[in-house]
């Protein structure tokens, strides 16, 4: 097995989704699918804490998590998936997130040190087949 080298903070790899509508089947239902667009990623994630304002009311909280993928010049959109496909040990492995924000980073993307910030929620999937 190779040897991965990863950037500082950057200590995970991912698999970028696009996620699509496809067209309606021939009882008229249509399912939500996906196709890869960028593999081995390398990416850094953090949880962000939930306010105790929230969990005191007792309101349903939505996890959010900022992450960074590099290199600066990938193209990631709104409600594309990325899920976490190295290191296979971690806790994360498999894991899926949707992107809510992303923001590239205030340089050149040729630059080799540019990244994108974004910030994501947990996907989960209802049923196994999606």
């Amino acid at each position: 097995m190779g040897r991965f080298i990863v950037t500082a903070g950057l200590n995970y790899r991912c698999t970028v989704f696009r996620i699509t509508q496809d067209t309606d089947d021939v009882v008229g239902g249509a399912m939500i699918t996906g196709t890869a667009i960028y593999t081995g990623m390398d990416f850094g994630i953090e949880e962000q804490p939930t306010q105790q304002l929230l969990l005191q009311q007792g309101l349903e909280t939505v996890k959010t998590f900022d992450a960074i993928i590099t290199p600066g010049n990938l193209v990631i959109k709104e409600r594309d998936e990325i899920e976490i496909t190295f290191p296979i040990e971690d806790l994360r492995y498999g894991a899926r997130f949707r992107v809510i924000n992303a923001r590239p980073a205030r340089m050149n993307t040729r630059d080799p040190r540019s990244f994108i910030a974004l910030t994501l929620v947990r996907s989960e999937r209802a049923h196994s087949l999606q």
